[in-house]
């Protein structure tokens, strides 16, 4: 039995009782957080076997969205704990793929044992090839919102959706670019355009998708980005979507 254990809980005497329960059961405890600014800095620092997460903490990101992010950007097992049992909510948890969800107040045995097969099916996971373990990892991505979690390495960096300028194809990679900054990550350009196409950005080549709120002049077959100066190629099976996007604005 054991193994390390994160709590996000932003109620500080459930947090305690839960954190009591743990150690009662032998477990390290390594962190009690309450927001998701905090837990996405921790993981830069600390890796827990598992993650006990509330569905409601403090922040703009739900406990969901945070587990979403956690499971794209980390391996890590998360178990909800909500006072909520009704059904959108459960629906909602779903798609985060959780490894448990337990309904407040949790009575100890079914804490321990739900962590304890969580941690099970998360080992065999890994065995079976369904799960990369976090290091080998290194370049991943989460968006969430407005604005985009990027993990490079042991690093995760909050890029603002707005500050993006175009996206590049670089075969199994594809880089995210800023004015200043590259961020390549482990994707493909049909999954980044499906993902970015609702913060008004538009696949303009197949190699490239830009932020149209970016895009400074249009002279086909090319366009020009304020501010970087870059010129990016038009591809001709796109041009008719880019002419009909930019008429929509």
């Amino acid at each position: 039995m054991g193994g390390k254990i994160l709590i996000v809980e932003d109620e500080l005497i459930i947090a305690k009782d839960v954190e009591l329960t743990l150690k009662n059961f032998n477990y390290d405890v390594i962190g009690t957080l309450s927001s998701a600014d905090d837990v996405l800095d921790f993981l830069t620092k600390k890796t827990p076997d598992l993650i006990l997460m509330d569905i409601r903490i403090k922040g703009k990101i739900s406990g969901i969205e945070l587990a979403l992010i956690i499971k794209e950007l980390y391996s890590i097992p998360v178990i909800f704990l909500s006072a909520f049992s009704d059904q959108p909510t459960f629906e909602k948890a779903k798609k985060a793929e959780p490894y448990g969800y337990l309904i407040k107040p949790v009575k100890e045995d079914d804490l321990n044992s739900t962590i304890q097969m969580a941690l099970y099916k998360h080992k065999k996971d890994i065995e079976k090839g369904i799960l990369l373990e976090s290091p080998e990892r290194p370049y991943s991505a989460a968006f969430s919102d407005d604005f985009i979690f990027v993990k490079v390495s042991n690093k995760i960096v909050k890029i603002h959706t707005k500050d993006i300028y175009f996206v590049e194809a670089l075969k199994d990679y594809v880089s995210i670019n800023t004015i200043d900054k590259r961020y390549t990550i482990h994707s493909t350009m049909k999954e980044i355009e499906s993902k970015l196409e609702r913060f008004n950005f538009i696949r303009i080549h197949r190699s490239y998708i830009v932020r149209i709120d970016k895009i400074s002049s249009i002279e086909f077959p090319n366009l020009t980005l304020e501010d970087d100066k870059r010129t990016l190629p038009i591809g001709a099976s796109y041009k008719e979507e880019l002419t009909n996007k930019i008429n929509l604005l």
